[in-house]
């Protein structure tokens, strides 16, 4: 065979040079495909790591935010705890006070006798102050004594 230059071209040649052409066109997109696919799953995993990832993220903030609010709600509740304590005592104070009071009501209320008396040569001077619930009643008397001269 002789050197074949190009215009000579038989139509059997360019038959087969266009199959050769569209044979490696095909290589080339089913190449171009496998690649496409790959990147796709690569893709696909990637997106399923950053899920994962976001979703473990998401759930440490969940829980963070869980605990400073147990953290928050258990702070209220011992200041809540200690405020009504503190209520309570002074309550308690105000109720012994009121029963001190109440027993020196009631122990006045009984009956209480004070008196003073002065011993002079012939008499005796007695003052007594009667206390009962109502009012306070004094009584003054001279007594003479019987001492004879």
């Amino acid at each position: 065979m002789a050197l074949v230059i190009q215009d000579e071209i038989s139509e059997e040649d360019k038959a087969v040079i266009k199959i050769q052409s569209w044979w490696r066109g095909t290589l080339v997109r089913r190449t171009l495909l496998h690649a496409a696919l790959r990147a796709w799953v690569i893709q696909c995993w990637w997106r399923l790591i950053q899920a994962k990832f976001a979703e473990k993220r998401r759930r440490v903030t969940l829980d963070r935010f869980s605990r400073e609010e147990w953290a928050a709600v258990r702070l209220q509740s011992w200041a809540r705890m200690w405020r009504i304590r503190q209520r309570h005592c002074q309550v308690l104070n105000a109720v012994r006070i009121i029963q001190a009071y109440w027993r020196c009501h009631t122990c006045a209320s009984q009956g209480l006798i004070k008196g003073q008396y002065r011993v002079t040569a012939s008499q005796l001077h007695l003052e007594l102050e009667i206390l009962l619930g109502s009012g306070p009643c004094v009584v003054t008397e001279c007594i003479p004594l019987p001492i004879n001269q």
